[in-house]
């Protein structure tokens, strides 16, 4: 039996789906069923049951496919190393990360990467949707949140604050903010999430949490456009630290309430770098990690 084919094997039985799987492989689906069937017939049990919408494994089929991923990774991992030790990590690594966080920290970092490691191919997918690591066969995602689901290993890669921010010359002419309440007489600029949109949360340096209710009639999904919104002097807008600091640094954007820390929803959020729960982490991506915490981290 082959290692090939018994990986395409895997990948049905995670994805539930020959004709994605025949779509990632630029394969015809005829050519993976047969695969599949052919390596049922060599096994003599059914590893997959197929429905009308889906396929799933058998109980029987579990079981295998549970030590055949094992086998895979262990694969996997000798080959790894076999390379390693020739040419260093090579391969393509599939990144996911937010729109505004991949743009303003991953890309610039993209030249020091590839300097460092030019074997190594990166296909990038920035966006604001939460993929599926699995699904969308992804080796190494970012997500900013205060946690991360278990069913996947996660890192901390940095710890990230919010902070209330304004243009100078929209502060200039707008009514006076000198306290988180003062947000009631402003038109703020909403971030398109249910959490973000209504009120935001304020902790005063003796630890005294306020909900300050917040509204304004410029609602927007992206954090890059909000954060260019917040420029043009529209109004004031909570976003996160490692988006606004440089300007404040420069003055193009103003800290509001400095005395204070200010979240949407918790303030204790980070980003984390999360990856498919396996045994075996390819060198691509250990190597990539290892990048951005020493690039990142230290922020």
């Amino acid at each position: 039996m082959q290692i090939e084919a018994l990986r395409i094997l895997v990948e049905v039985a995670r994805r539930g789906s020959i004709a994605a799987v025949a779509r990632d492989h630029d394969t015809e689906p005829s050519t993976v069923s047969r695969l599949v069937a052919g390596l049922e017939a060599e096994l003599g049990f059914r590893v997959l049951q197929r429905t009308t919408r889906r396929m799933a494994p058998t109980e029987t089929g579990a079981l295998y496919l549970q030590r055949a991923e094992q086998l895979i990774d262990a694969f996997d991992a000798a080959r790894e190393e076999a390379r390693a030790v020739n040419s260093g990590p090579s391969g393509i690594l599939r990144l996911s990360a937010s729109v505004a966080f991949g743009t303003t920290l991953i890309i610039p970092a993209l030249a020091e990467f590839r300097r460092l490691y030019p074997q190594v191919a990166l296909d990038l997918m920035l966006t604001d949707d939460v993929l599926d690591l699995v699904e969308d066969r992804i080796d190494l995602a970012v997500r900013l949140a205060p946690s991360i689901d278990a069913a996947v290993i996660s890192s901390k890669l940095m710890a990230t604050r919010y902070r209330v921010v304004a243009a100078p010359d929209y502060l200039a002419a707008a009514p006076r903010l000198a306290e988180p309440a003062d947000l009631a007489r402003h038109k703020c600029l909403m971030f398109a999430l249910p959490d973000y949109r209504s009120s935001w949360l304020f902790r005063a340096a003796d630890g005294t949490v306020t909900d300050v209710p917040v509204a304004g009639d410029i609602r927007i999904s992206n954090a890059l456009a909000l954060f260019s919104a917040a420029h043009q002097g529209l109004g004031p807008a909570l976003l996160p630290d490692w988006l606004v600091d440089p300007d404040i640094a420069r003055g193009a954007l103003v800290d509001v309430f400095p005395g204070y820390d200010a979240a949407a929803t918790s303030f204790d959020t980070a980003a984390w770098l999360i990856y498919p729960s396996r045994s075996f982490l390819p060198n691509k991506v250990r190597v990539f990690i290892d990048f951005l915490r020493a690039r990142l981290g230290r922020r």
